[in-house]
């Protein structure tokens, strides 16, 4: 932690080292907004929440710059909590560990917590400073972006002065983002009964590890294995062997909008079909490899395990297995109009088995994302499907819109040129897949000009996500130049 603080720029590694100390997944953020009142009063800064618990920070101009638009900055406080299966974690009580390894920042076994605690330790950063001429500036760090963007749909007009906002969560250095997809979240639930563990079955622990995962927008158009999907089709390929297989525990993936990294299934099998369960295991393991030759990490594995009380019952099993088959995943659609960008897209998330006030079930969520917000919906039907037709209880909620690029923004046009000027090269103009809040934000502050840019990050919403330190000191370098240049009100 003390060689990360130590870091340049160092205002800005400081912050960031003590939000690691804080924990902050989403929806539990109350300790790390706790931090930033403290520190805003420490600098004698208008400092207030709203009512969701989203921070606003006001700092008046430096002497000379009081006819300057006024800025806001934002960033959201909460962090994705993944971990590796074999790290011991609890992210609502245990530090995050970062470490430096070679040019990167990163951390052991768990998230990083870049996305987006680089964006807050930077805006923290330019609040405390005392020699960085400035605008008016105003800050919105807000809540629960990472688990439905809570913070930023619950914004409301009245508490900001700026003209310009700068969106400081994006994760590649020399690009700005101008547009973002919109997302809806399909939530299934599947009951199903429990029946005895069949007389002369033996159980056996189904593992799928080691894939990239990553984060559901940003990497879903990477052609990533998705460990429910592979799972399910293993199993599949068992039943369809005439192999007597029954599903006891299945636990696969673990947020909404992190690609599944791994998936752990307990079945059983009658033990005359031990030999057969393993041949056909051996086979499709060879088979999906050969498919997903850029998943060098993928680990496929069974073991024996203790036998189970219960399995699922027959039909509802075959209703599950076809509806994860049917389940649209990864990218639907290109954009026509954006080279390379996906427009719509589906995450199958998250399956597991579980009790619920007594009943037997199995939950679903996926996350849709869509440049388009008609075509978000569309396939957020086709998705919901797959599930009611298996019999499954299935809701579309949390919907959010996505941000309509503005190329002729006057800030965009200010940012490219600061950029020519400080790297002697063009940035690239792009719109994300992934969701920002930048389409939120824009209820309430409609006339809001918005950029979004940030550092490298790579593998975020992953156990090895990581920060380029290269990139973080460029990226403090252009914001405090972007900052400086912020033109008058006339």
């Amino acid at each position: 932690m003390s060689a990360v603080a130590e870091l340049k720029p160092k205002p800005l590694w400081k912050h960031f080292a003590k939000l690691c100390e804080i924990p902050r997944p989403s929806k539990h953020e109350h300790k790390v907004v706790e931090y930033i009142v403290e520190f805003a009063n420490s600098c004698n800064l208008d400092v207030q929440l709203d009512r969701v618990g989203n921070a606003i920070l006001k700092k008046p101009a430096t002497p000379g710059m009081e006819d300057r638009k006024v800025l806001a900055m934002q960033s959201h406080v909460d962090m994705v909590p993944q971990k590796n299966a074999d790290t011991d974690h609890d992210f609502l009580t245990d530090p995050i560990r970062p470490y430096i390894d070679g040019d990167w920042v990163t951390a052991e076994g768990t998230t990083l917590g870049a996305d987006n605690g680089i964006g807050v330790a930077a805006i923290l950063a330019l609040f405390e400073s005392t020699d960085i001429p400035h605008p008016p500036l105003e800050a919105l760090l807000t809540i629960d972006e990472e688990a439905g963007m809570t913070g930023a749909k619950q914004l409301q007009p009245g508490y900001f002065d700026a003209d310009l906002l700068l969106n400081l969560d994006t994760e590649d250095e020399g690009e700005l983002y101008v547009g973002c997809a919109g997302g809806v979240d399909v939530n299934a639930i599947l009951s199903h009964r429990a029946e005895a563990l069949p007389a002369g079955h033996k159980a056996f622990r189904l593992s799928v590890r080691g894939l990239r995962g990553g984060h559901s927008g940003l990497d879903i158009d990477k052609g990533r294995g998705n460990a429910n999907k592979i799972a399910n089709r293993i199993i599949d390929r068992v039943r369809r062997a005439s192999v007597d297989l029954r599903i006891a525990s299945l636990d696969g993936g673990s947020l909404r909008n992190a690609i599944p990294r791994e998936s752990f299934t307990v079945l059983t099998v009658p033990d005359s079909d031990e030999a057969r369960l393993r041949e056909v295991l051996a086979a499709e393991t060879q088979v999906i490899a050969a498919e997903l030759d850029s998943e060098t990490g993928l680990e496929i594995s069974l073991e024996a395990t203790s036998a189970p009380v219960s399995v699922m019952d027959k039909a509802s099993q075959g209703k599950l297995i076809e509806a994860i088959r049917c389940c649209p995943n990864g990218v639907e659609r290109m954009s026509d109009s954006l080279e390379g960008v996906a427009e719509t897209s589906n995450n199958l998330a998250r399956v597991v088995i579980e009790q619920e006030a007594g009943r037997n079930q199995v939950r679903i969520q996926c996350l849709v994302r869509s440049l388009s917000d008609t075509a978000r919906d569309d396939h957020g039907l086709n998705v919901a499907a797959a599930f009611e037709l298996a019999g499954a209880q299935v809701v579309l909620d949390n919907a959010y819109p996505g941000w309509t690029p503005n190329i002729q923004s006057p800030l965009l046009a200010l940012m490219k040129r600061v950029y020519k000027d400080m790297s002697g090269e063009e940035p690239e103009v792009k719109v994300i897949h992934a969701g920002l809040e930048c389409g939120l934000l824009a209820k309430p502050y409609p006339n809001w000009d918005m950029v979004s840019f940030g550092p490298t990050i790579r593998r975020a919403h992953s156990p090895e996500e990581r920060v380029h330190i290269r990139s973080v000191a460029n990226f403090w370098d252009y914001l405090v130049r972007v900052v400086q240049a912020v033109p008058s009100r006339a």
